[in-house]
């Protein structure tokens, strides 16, 4: 039996500073041998995403112990039996694995597959169960994943085979911030040339949601936050305007009420706003997670006498092994400069560090190292 560095979530709720409640501990923790269709990986780097927060935070309930992580890359150890793929593969990792015989994945909605959300919501692998323990214990995947950690034990079903060359901060990336939001303006938005498009939040997802809309032609992007730093570099990356909330009107009233407003933040509040504030016949897409006791509240007339249509995105509505190499392509011609999400580059050692500055504001992307 293998062993792995993880980091590991006893109880949620924490308060900040993280630095000081350091919710999350450094565990040495068993790893059993991938059993039919898994794959043993040494992970290469992995991205802190507000999701993992929201699991810390009590956001995003999920059984506990829990070894957290879901975007990440890796390299292959050991396959195990009826694998498709070999030791020395370099692999992004999605969160979201994907059946391949149910009714979703026939329809090619992969992103729908109860199977893969089933196995997520139990804390366990697709193929059932868990492969990791501490003196005996079941600990929790999440996501299928858990990729904060130096190895991790995942179905085949959730990776995608990617080229050696691409940095592993930059790779990273792929798996989550970068597959949900271009996929929320490519897929579920379905964006075209000349459109319109409002950012709400400039998180990893915001802000990779306003590259694939500069990407795919959009015209103005506003973008929307708080912060001011973010908004400069919204501004670098393509958009028109970028504002702060309570200057959006204003913004909107200058440059036209957007066609396409984006959700990224996680809030009921935030929603309605873009709901409201979105153009007749818009479409709002919501790709963020709130608490699950956030309500969402509209004028029940609303989607009716101004045609507005609502739009959950969940994982950008992606089909990993389609959209991952297409969103790679796209950054390698520069059109897609993920590189700019990345706030720096931390040893695993200093997740709970790391958490403080995601939930400050004041990073948008951080790459934690084994």
């Amino acid at each position: 039996m293998t062993q792995t560095t993880a980091a590991v979530l006893d109880a949620m709720g924490a308060v900040r500073p993280y630095a000081t409640s350091r919710p999350l501990r450094l565990a040495t923790l068993e790893l059993a041998p991938p059993g039919p269709g898994e794959l043993l990986v040494r992970i290469e780097a992995a991205g802190l995403c507000h999701s993992d927060l929201s699991v810390v935070n009590a956001d995003r309930p999920r059984p506990l112990p829990m070894a957290l992580g879901h975007e990440a890359v890796a390299r292959v150890e050991v396959a195990g039996p009826g694998t498709r793929l070999g030791p020395g593969a370099r692999v992004v990792m999605a969160f979201l694995p994907a059946c391949g015989h149910c009714t979703a994945c026939h329809s090619g909605e992969s992103w729908l597959c109860p199977n893969g959300a089933a196995a997520n919501g139990k804390g366990e692998l697709l193929g059932g169960g868990f492969r990791l323990s501490e003196c005996g214990a079941h600990v929790h995947h999440h996501l299928g994943l858990s990729a904060f950690a130096s190895h991790a034990v995942i179905d085949e079903r959730s990776c995608v085979v990617i080229d050696d060359d691409i940095p592993a901060e930059i790779a990273a990336l792929f798996g989550c911030a970068v597959l949900t939001g271009v996929g929320a303006v490519f897929n579920s938005a379905v964006v075209r040339p000349g459109e319109s498009v409002a950012v709400w939040g400039l998180g990893g997802v915001g802000l990779a949601a306003l590259m694939g809309a500069v990407a795919a032609g959009a015209e103005p992007v506003i973008a929307i936050d708080p912060v001011a730093e973010k908004r400069a570099l919204a501004l670098e990356l393509g958009a028109r305007a970028a504002v702060a909330p309570e200057d959006a009107a204003a913004a909107f009233a200058d440059l036209g009420a957007p066609r396409v407003a984006i959700e990224s933040v996680g809030s009921g509040k935030v929603l309605a706003e873009a709901f409201r504030t979105a153009a007749r016949g818009g479409r709002i897409v919501t790709v963020g997670l709130p608490n699950p006791a956030d309500p969402f509240t509209i004028p029940a007339v609303q989607p009716v006498a101004e045609a507005k249509m609502l739009i959950g995105s969940y994982m950008g509505s992606a089909v990993p092994a389609r959209d991952i190499p297409r969103y790679i392509a796209l950054w390698r011609a520069g059109r897609l400069p993920v590189e700019r999400l990345l706030s720096g580059v931390r040893p695993l050692a200093e997740i709970n560090d790391a958490l403080d500055a995601l939930a400050s504001g004041q990073a948008v992307r951080q790459i934690l190292v084994p």
